[in-house]
């Protein structure tokens, strides 16, 4: 199912989709070469917005749920993904230790986790879940409301092989994988692991992990890309600007806010005006160090109205996942979405395993305007077609004609946004060599 795009199929989004189309090799083996130096997150989601003039990525995950949302037939594909994944970094590997985040009553995430847990089975790994919530004190089965269950374990550090590992009853896993974004902090117990593959590592977590280091890292790439078919990088690359300390309680810091707000809008109405866009530019006004599923979200469209906005976001922006607050604040390019399913604002989300684009959905709100977060309650989502077999792109067609193609572009963004992913947790390892 394809949404419909409320702008006509022309202008700069189709002229950049030939441009991709066109430069196929060259961007396979660009992929392939960095690559080469650089190692894929373990898996990784990516939030897409299509303007009709603009196609970005807003928003990147590296410890992604919601793979319940894709369909059967794009199943082989992780699976074989996985294979890869775990191949690579432990060929002998047999035991998995899945680790959710601590929501044992969410049905819907642990319907994800349920997911996660099927595709590495088919992987050929033995998986248990362990959790780390400590509401979770004995094996705990949750029904699902599609018929599956999920068997939560409380996880123990066993004593005995220099520190200790990390398993469940019965269970001694060499391979650990995290599928919970730690945004509360780095539970002790995870800590000192060393003799077994944790993955993705800890300071992929947000309480390291910063939006601003990522999406420097993704300008970077975005200019380097750009330079690779010839186009202005901000095509596909949102503006954003990193203010700092803002209380938004007390009012500290929003005046430094203010002027950085006014500063990017001033920089995307130059960019509007250069393109002949006629289009009110916007901003999102979001914590930076943290996914907040849609919570401390402001979109500003004027600095007049940021007075206004942050009176009626306080309660949004007081306490979001695992009572954190935000203060850190990230100011970014808004990317309006011009994508509509059966009326509802929908935006793409790409989902990948190693350096493989894997599936996807579209997330779709009805009661979310185009220039608004639709990561909120209310959220529904529609499978992409991108992962069936006969939906390789066709160079041949004409722009904005062929849904594989459009899908073929939306997969080279959320892989470009995993190459800035990979750039920017080499640079904030802590075990990383550093050479004078």
């Amino acid at each position: 199912m394809v949404p419909h795009l409320v702008t006509a199929l022309t202008g700069p989004i189709n002229e950049l989709e030939q441009r991709v189309l066109d430069s196929m090799p060259a961007i396979e083996r660009w992929f392939r070469l960095e690559w080469m130096e650089h190692t894929p997150p373990f898996y990784t989601s990516v939030d897409i917005r299509n303007a009709g003039f603009k196609l970005a990525p807003v928003d990147t995950n590296l410890f992604p749920g919601g793979w319940n949302n894709l369909t059967t037939p794009m199943l082989p594909l992780a699976v074989q993904a996985a294979m890869g994944a775990i191949e690579k970094i432990c060929p002998e590997a047999r035991n998995l230790l899945l680790i959710p985040e601590n929501h044992p009553r969410n049905t819907f995430y642990l319907s994800n986790v349920a997911q996660l847990q099927r595709i590495f089975q088919m992987a050929g790994l033995n998986v248990r879940v362990g959790s780390i919530d400590p509401e979770i004190k004995k094996t705990t089965i949750i029904n699902l409301p599609n018929g599956d269950t999920v068997t939560l374990e409380p996880v123990i550090r066993k004593k005995g092989g220099g520190r200790g590992r990390l398993g469940v009853k019965d269970f001694d896993p060499c391979t650990i994988l995290l599928n919970n974004d730690l945004v509360a902090g780095i539970p002790g117990i995870l800590e000192d692991i060393h003799e077994q593959y944790l993955l993705p590592p800890l300071h992929a977590g947000w309480s390291v992990r910063r939006n601003s280091t990522h999406f420097k890292s993704y300008e970077e790439v975005s200019k380097r890309f750009g330079k690779l078919l010839g186009v202005d990088p901000w095509l596909i690359n949102p503006m954003f600007d990193k203010c700092g300390e803002v209380n938004f309680d007390t009012g500290s810091g929003v005046d430094d806010l203010t002027s950085s707000v006014d500063a990017l809008l001033t920089k995307i109405r130059k960019k509007y005006k250069e393109y002949g866009i006629n289009e009110k530019p916007f901003v999102v006004v979001k914590s930076d160090n943290g996914s907040t599923d849609g919570m401390g979200i402001m979109t500003v469209r004027d600095v007049k109205d940021l007075d206004a906005a942050n009176r009626h976001a306080k309660n949004k922006n007081g306490p979001i996942n695992d009572a954190q607050q935000i203060h850190d604040v990230i100011i970014q390019e808004g990317v309006l979405t011009n994508e509509r399913m059966n009326d509802a604002v929908a935006e793409p989300v790409v989902y990948m395993m190693d350096r493989y684009v894997v599936g996807g959905f579209y997330r779709i709100h009805a009661e979310r305007g185009v220039d608004e977060n639709l990561s909120a309650p209310g959220s529904r989502y529609v499978p992409l077609a991108f992962a069936e077999g006969t939906h390789l792109p066709q160079p041949g067609m004409k722009p904005g004609a062929s849904a594989p193609n459009r899908f073929y572009m939306y997969g080279v963004i959320g892989r470009l946004a995993m190459v800035a992913a990979s750039y920017e947790l080499e640079a904030t390892d802590p075990d990383a060599e550093v050479y004078a």
